[in-house]
Formats: C-alpha cells, structure tokens, sequence
C-alpha cells in the first residue's frame, strides 16, 4: 500500500502476546506497541488529532508556531506533523527528560527550551510557565496545551479505543495504561467503558505524583510531591484530561521495577519499549492476584526504548541508581612467568683442539669443524660435484646422438 505521506501511518498498531515474560501470569497479556508509529510513540494520535482539530476551529493559522509543554514525545510527534504541515514549533521540557528526547526533537527542527523539574507548575520557572510565557511573546502562535487540551483524550478514543476492541474481538477485560497527562488513559478507556461497562482500567502511576492521592481522596496534595525517575507517568498537576470516572483502580510503581521490567522486555519479548512501558507491565505483575484464566488484559507500550539508552539500558546509570548491584571489583591475577628451561652450571672451557687435530673443535669454539676438516670437506663436496657433472655432459651428448641430424 502506498501512503501519501507519513501521517497516514499514524494508529492502527500491533498487539503482541507476551508468552515469555508473562509466563507466570493466569491470563492472557497483549502489549498495544505504540512504538510502531513513526514517531515511535502514542503521543503520534494526539498530536496530529489535536494539530488538525485546531486547524478546523481557526485556532492555528498557516506558517504559524505551535508551542507545547512535553516530556518528550509529544514533542517529537508534534515535530513531525509541523515538518508536513509547514509550521515551526518551540517546546519547553524539564531537565529529567533524556539527552537522546532532546537530541531526536532538535534533529527535527524544534527549538528546545529546557527548564528545572524542581519546581512548582506555577512558578516562572517551570516548562508550563515558560511554554506560556512563550506563547504569549510569539506572533501567530499556538499553546496545543496536552494536559488541558480535551481533543488529547478525543484523539484516543476515536483511534486506540476502536483498535483495541476490535482487534481483542471484544474479548478485552482489562486495560492498563500510565497515566500522565489523562488522554491516553481517559480517551482508550471512555470507549471501552461504552462497549462493555465491565471493562477493568488500570491507571498506573509513580511514587511522588500526586495522581493516586487524588483519585482516592479528591483532593490534591501537593506535599505528595517527590523527585522520581520514571517518565511519561505521574504529575504534579491535576490535568483535564484525566477522567477518573472511567478509571476503576490506581497501581503505583517504584523506579526500580519499572526499569528491571522494562530491560526485561527487551530481553525475553524483544520488544525494545520505553522506561513507562516496564511501568505498565510492573503494575500487571502487582495485579496478579485478582486475574483469572479468562482474562485478557491490554497493556499499553507508549514509546521506543532507543530514547532512554542513556538510563535504563546503561548499566552504569542503573547502578547510579542503586537499581542494580555494584560491579564486583576485578581483581588483578599475577600471572606466571614462562618457564625457562634449567639452566646447568657452567662447565669450565676446555682447551681449543686447534685447527690441525681433529675434525670436532673443543667446547667454547665459534666454528662447528676445524679449519682442516673444513678444508677436506670442501674438496669432497668439489669432486662429487665434479663426477655429477661430468655425467650430466655424457648423457646429453647421447641424447643428441639419439635425434640424428636436423634440417
């Protein structure tokens, strides 16, 4: 089949059965593989949704400069879109996003603003304010807004909701997805809910994210606020797009088993999947004692491991980390030296033979023969050539009797 241009090769992903690594589980474990995108992520839905949405609504005008807050993925797919599109686009990232997310959206033309993670969402600071900030001081400009931006969820739920149930042929009972900014979660699981209201989703999130304080109690708490490691999952902010109504249960992750998980899949699955999909699937694992043999749980991939090669898949950042253990330190083996062989006492010099006694010279002597056995072996090897040659001139001398005379 031929495409028109790389957006029409947005969605319509693979579900692959991990037989491998989710061996131990009862039920049946389809990974949605969102890294099969051009993009190499989900964020590929939502940022050619969203873009287009915008377009129709007169929000977002040609040759003009979309701005986005992202960790990463959203960026790079909103890159791709606004190459085709004919638009520039400034995204603003906070410093725990990868070297290599950085590298991948620079390659694609977007300006990059990095700013600290450290920091509240409402201080000046922060990759929200700054995107902001930006928005307001570009002319003919765009904040997409993904974490506010309704059409985030939209873009899922008129896409990787259908795939999923049609591909399961309606047989899907569980969903699991990170939740982060709420589209992929929300949108996925707002269909699915509609198909069949006896759907389980899933939200996973990470330990210092405010997300699972909120779902429990309805409030937000920002003294649950803690540095992790693990990205595209967990918040510090409450966004729109998370519709708790269509969540039935929240499962926390650590960083640790996140990234031992995500190496795992790789591994076993070859499936080289990013750190939050080795979240996902951790929270299965957490999961296992309410499955059954009859379920069948869709669990989503959301990018490509190839952008956190400088993390989870470098064993020294790991061990940075205290995720794996502390190489054992090599110890240096002395090795031996080549034997030489025994070496006998010096015997004392006998006297020289001279050249005159004998055809063996006396220890100690440079030359292997005396000078008059020298002197006889030559003449002996002189004469035998002498005969051989003699003969050598007979034997032709009688060849040519043999040819008779030539014309």
């Amino acid at each position: 089949m031929i495409y028109e241009n790389v957006l029409e090769t947005i969605g319509h992903t693979p579900l692959i059965k991990l037989s491998r690594i989710a061996a131990d589980l009862p039920c049946t474990v389809l990974g949605k593989v969102e890294s099969f995108n051009p993009g190499q992520s989900a964020k590929d839905r939502i940022a050619l949704f969203m873009i287009n949405e915008a377009e129709r609504k007169g929000k977002l005008k040609p040759g003009g400069t979309i701005v986005e807050a992202t960790s990463g993925n959203t960026g790079f797919s909103i890159a791709i879109v606004s190459a085709l599109k004919g638009y520039s686009c400034i995204l603003t990232l906070t410093t725990k996003a990868s070297a290599e997310k950085i590298a991948l959206l620079e390659s694609m033309g977007a300006k990059v603003v990095v700013c600290p993670v450290e920091v509240e969402p409402t201080d000046p600071r922060s990759y929200y304010s700054q995107a902001e900030r930006i928005a307001g001081e570009t002319p003919n400009s765009f904040y997409l807004g993904q974490n506010f931006n309704l059409d985030n969820a939209g873009a899922h739920y008129y896409t990787t909701g259908p795939e999923i149930w049609e591909e399961t042929q309606g047989k899907v009972t569980y969903y699991v997805c990170c939740a982060g900014t709420g589209g992929t979660l929300s949108g996925t699981a707002r269909y699915l809910k509609e198909m069949n209201p006896k759907v389980n989703v899933i939200a996973v999130d990470a330990f210092g994210s405010v997300l699972t304080h909120y779902f429990q109690t309805g409030e937000y708490d920002k003294s649950k606020i803690k540095p992790y490691k693990v990205e595209g999952l967990g918040k510090n902010i409450i966004p729109d797009n998370l519709h708790i109504q269509y969540v039935d249960q929240f499962v926390q992750v650590t960083d640790k088993d996140s990234a031992l998980c995500t190496r795992e899949l790789a591994k076993k699955e070859g499936l080289m999947v990013g750190y939050s999909s080795g979240s996902a699937l951790q929270a299965v694992f957490q999961l296992k004692d309410q499955l059954t043999p009859d379920d069948v749980v869709v669990v989503l991939f959301p990018d490509h491991g190839t952008r956190y090669l400088g993390k989870v898949f470098n064993d020294d950042w790991m061990r940075q980390q205290g995720f794996l253990e502390a190489e054992p330190e090599k110890q240096s083996v002395a090795v031996p030296a080549p034997k030489t062989p025994e070496q006998k006492p010096a015997q004392p010099a006998k006297p020289s033979a001279g050249p005159s006694s004998g055809e063996v010279p006396g220890e100690g002597s440079p030359y292997p023969y005396s000078y008059e056995a020298m002197k006889k072996r030559y003449r002996t090897y002189y004469r035998t050539y002498r005969m051989k040659y003699k003969r050598y001139l007979r034997q032709t001398k009688d060849s040519f009797k043999l040819l008779g005379p030539t014309e």
